[in-house]
């Protein structure tokens, strides 16, 4: 599922390539439903976006894809390193989301302040990593992805353009963008801050959770159109 993942990366990245129009944004997401009585607290990552060209009067809507990082759940502590007494390692493990989706944007309004609003069809891969430091934190002893899973997901949301700037070198226009998502998830299984264990013989116990994720996220970024 990771090697499909970084495919998945590789080509929405070089994707990018193409689009007329480049946003970006650090969003803040709040679980909600049966996914907010297993992860009741505030996740926060960051998005991307590309659009194939900017709406204008003739054509008042736009297409492309939607890539996010969201960081839902982190653990951190200070482990004595078994079998040498007196050396301490750092472990911390993060729940994290990364999510693709295609994205149909409709945006008939122009001028220095442009309301939108748009839909959202994709997937999210949602995973568990731990990763051990030495003491001071500053080399990686070791690392590993202690769960997984996928979910399909789909939504929609809106938000306001306001311009920034025009005629910046290759940029025609910059836009601050601040828009709002809600996110209907399928089900799937996930670990959360208290899901792992260790008991009295030193082995590892994953109580993984099972539920719809559905998600709402807040954003605040800036968006950039070329060549128009």
């Amino acid at each position: 599922m990771k090697k499909h993942l970084t495919v998945i990366m590789i080509l929405f990245f070089a994707s990018l390539t193409m689009a007329q129009a480049v946003g970006g944004s650090f969003m803040l997401g709040y679980p909600q439903g049966d996914f907010r009585k297993n992860v009741d607290q505030m996740g926060f990552g960051f998005q991307i976006q590309g659009m194939l060209w900017e709406p204008t009067h003739e054509k008042p809507f736009s297409i492309g894809l939607d890539g996010g990082y969201l960081i839902y759940g982190h653990t951190s502590e200070r482990r004595e390193w078994t079998g040498f007494p007196g050396v301490y390692l750092n472990l911390t493990r993060t729940n994290s989301m990364a999510n693709l989706h295609l994205v149909l944007q409709v945006s008939p309004f122009f001028g220095t302040v442009r309301p939108y609003i748009e839909g959202l069809f994709g997937g999210s891969y949602i995973f568990t990593t731990s990763e051990v430091k030495n003491e001071n934190g500053n080399q990686q002893i070791a690392s590993t992805t202690n769960y997984d899973d996928f979910t399909w997901n789909y939504g929609g949301g809106g938000g306001i353009l306001f311009k920034l700037a025009d005629n910046l070198d290759k940029v025609s226009a910059l836009y601050l963008d601040i828009k709002a998502r809600y996110l209907f998830g399928t089900e799937a299984s996930y670990l959360t801050e208290q899901s792992i264990t260790v008991n009295n013989l030193g082995q590892t116990i994953y109580n993984a959770k099972k539920s719809k994720t559905d998600f709402f996220t807040f954003h605040i970024g800036v968006v950039a159109y070329f060549g128009l």
